[in-house]
């Protein structure tokens, strides 16, 4: 069978217009279908019934052939190109034909390590989803937050597919002697780049250690002719982005694997027969130039349907702004999800406290003045400073709602897959210029369309040369027709000249109002300087090439408090800047006496 993938289809409804780079892993094909692939039919049904996909995508007609095949395999796609399915529905097809079949007591035969709690929970519920037709399969997950008394009972009586963070899977491993794991015959590991970027790469080496790293073999009973057998480790990663711990990662976890979208005309080209020889090497991740993959020249993948803009704004009309773009979405649309990307999680409570309680006057026909929200949204949030229960909470509410903002640290970053969200705001620019990849990688999923607005100020508008260094071009977002659009009390203003952003009417008006809201409330001015400190110590914690972008001499420290809607700029930071700014030129001073004396010694 072989798979002519040149032959693409674009799913239906997906006619927006490319942007600068295109990538073709979200398209689907008219002449490949999962069946085609070699899925059980109950399993593919499955695929279109629960989860909506009529035909693979191209990551999973890529992956699913050469998974099925018991191959070693290293997977780097775009984000939102669905590879959670690309590598549980070969899982799925192998465990159901299982003869006789599986049971609990067998224990854990596939093992999923992710990087969250949500992303946790979000493959457990595809799994639940894609088991509905082998309900003798038994998913489960083990996480930080949760009872490990609650696990250790589920583990105790067999989970089939676990799904787990690192952390937790660790302790059971090492403390839960009722966690059969003989059988284990999978090991994946999703989202590989961001797990490692948490600093979890110890506790992988131990997991690994303790498992069995590539060639473990293991006695089961997933075979088709009644015997007890041996059966070979198959262990998948998958990440987004590859880098030099990535690239460790699969050195030692991998063993003569087969690799997937690194490049790009490989994918284009490829066809079933093709797949088997694109192994890798032991050594390095390997570029278009045959050099080892670097992370500050690596093309970024992103989908062909995800319009790229950038809003350049002063920095102390930054939170009007933001208020300005937020209620115009939602009067444009008002059925649509929007996720706004904060650096901190006081940045976060803050937003949420302010979009949740500031109301506007609003000038009625009456010709009486009545205050109401500003923004008329189920708003949410989410950041790892809150406890389990209410990030689980947020995260169902939030994929379950048909319109609803979402304010949220890097955490909602990484492969969470939140229903037609169509607008992605980058208030704060990621301290990596990779997770620019992974915070857009929320919208435009699978061939639908989105957008993506990224916030810089005047002195950060060298964070675009970045981008375009990995083939990622953003367009200006139309600011002063934005605000031109806005009605001051009724009516609606026309400057003749050119206005700038921080003396226009509108914004002039809305940020004395939001400065009188947050003062007047002695909780909400509290919630604004701790964001305020909060954000400062952020923006000082930049490093590589972005630290020369993002320095906190160039700001207006009382600017930075106006976009916080303070009216005075907190003197707890200019205090502590003040110290670090002495110690640094202490450090410096000292270190000019050290190299004058070696030099005086030679």
């Amino acid at each position: 069978m072989e798979l002519n993938l040149n032959k693409r289809k674009k799913q239906k409804g997906d006619n927006s217009t490319p942007s600068n780079h295109t990538n073709s892993n979200s398209e689907v094909f008219a002449s490949c279908s999962f069946a085609s692939l070699g899925l059980h039919p109950t399993l593919c049904d499955q695929l279109k019934e629960r989860l909506g996909f009529e035909a693979p995508t191209l990551v999973q007609a890529q992956s699913i052939p050469v998974i099925l095949s018991g191959r070693h395999v290293l997977v780097n796609a775009a984000t939102g190109t669905g590879k959670t399915v690309a590598y549980l529905a070969p899982v799925i097809h192998q465990l159901q034909k299982c003869d006789p079949r599986i049971q609990r007591s067998d224990g854990t035969f596939v093992l999923v390590l992710v990087p969250t709690h949500e992303l946790c929970m979000q493959v457990y519920e595809i799994l639940q989803k894609l088991l509905h037709r082998f309900h003798w399969i038994v998913p489960g997950y083990i996480m930080g937050g949760e009872s490990r008394s609650k696990e250790k009972a589920r583990l105790r009586k067999g989970i089939s597919i676990l799904v787990a963070t690192p952390g937790r899977l660790l302790d059971h491993l090492k403390n839960t002697s009722s966690f059969s794991y003989t059988n284990l015959r999978w090991i994946i590991f999703d989202e590989a780049d961001r797990i490692l970027e948490l600093g979890y790469g110890k506790d992988i080496e131990d997991i690994l250690s303790i498992l069995g790293s590539k060639q473990q073999k293991s006695v089961g009973k997933c075979n088709t002719n009644s015997q007890i057998a041996e059966v070979q480790r198959q262990n998948l990663l998958l990440s987004a982005t590859l880098n030099e711990k990535v690239n460790h990662l699969a050195k030692i976890s991998l063993d003569n694997p087969v690799m997937v979208g690194l490049d790009k005309k490989i994918e284009l080209q490829l066809t079933h027969q093709d797949v088997e020889p694109m192994e890798f090497n032991g050594n390095d991740i390997l570029g278009k130039n045959g050099k080892p993959q670097s992370s500050s020249t690596e093309e970024y993948k992103l989908p062909t349907q995800l319009l790229q803009r950038y809003i350049n704004v002063p920095c102390g009309s930054r939170l009007v702004v933001l208020l300005a773009i937020l209620q115009h979405l939602f009067e444009k649309e008002s059925s649509q999800k929007v996720v706004v990307f904060f650096s901190t999680c006081a940045a976060v409570d803050f937003h949420y406290s302010l979009v949740s309680g500031f109301q506007w006057l609003s000038h009625l026909q009456s010709d009486i003045d009545v205050k109401q929200l500003f923004l008329k949204c189920n708003t949410f949030r989410l950041h790892g400073n809150m406890n389990h229960e209410d990030r689980r909470t947020t995260f169902h509410a939030f994929k379950t709602e048909k319109s609803a903002l979402l304010l949220s640290t890097d955490v909602a970053a990484r492969g969470l897959d939140f229903p037609k969200v169509r607008c992605i705001i980058q208030y704060d620019p990621p301290g990596e210029a990779t997770e620019y990849v992974h915070r857009v990688g929320r919208t435009a999923r699978i061939g639908e369309k989105g957008d993506s607005l990224l916030f810089l100020q005047p002195v950060e508008t060298d964070y675009l040369h970045g981008l375009e260094k990995h083939g990622v071009t953003l367009t200006e977002y139309p600011l002063q027709k934005l605000l031109d659009s806005f009605p001051l009390f009724g009516i609606r203003y026309h400057p003749k000249n050119f206005v700038s952003v921080d003396t226009h009417p509108w914004v002039v008006s809305l940020q004395k109002a939001l400065e009188s809201f947050t003062s007047s409330e002695l909780k909400m001015k509290k919630m604004a300087q701790n964001a305020f400190c909060s954000w400062v110590r952020a923006y000082t914690a930049h490093r590589g090439e972005l630290k020369g972008i993002f320095m906190v001499k160039k700001l207006h420290l009382g600017h930075v408090a106006r976009s916080f809607a303070l009216k005075e700029q907190p003197s707890l930071v200019n205090k502590s800047l003040q110290k670090q700014t002495k110690k640094r030129m202490r450090d410096q001073k000292q270190k000019t006496v050290s190299k004058k004396r070696k030099v005086a010694k030679r």
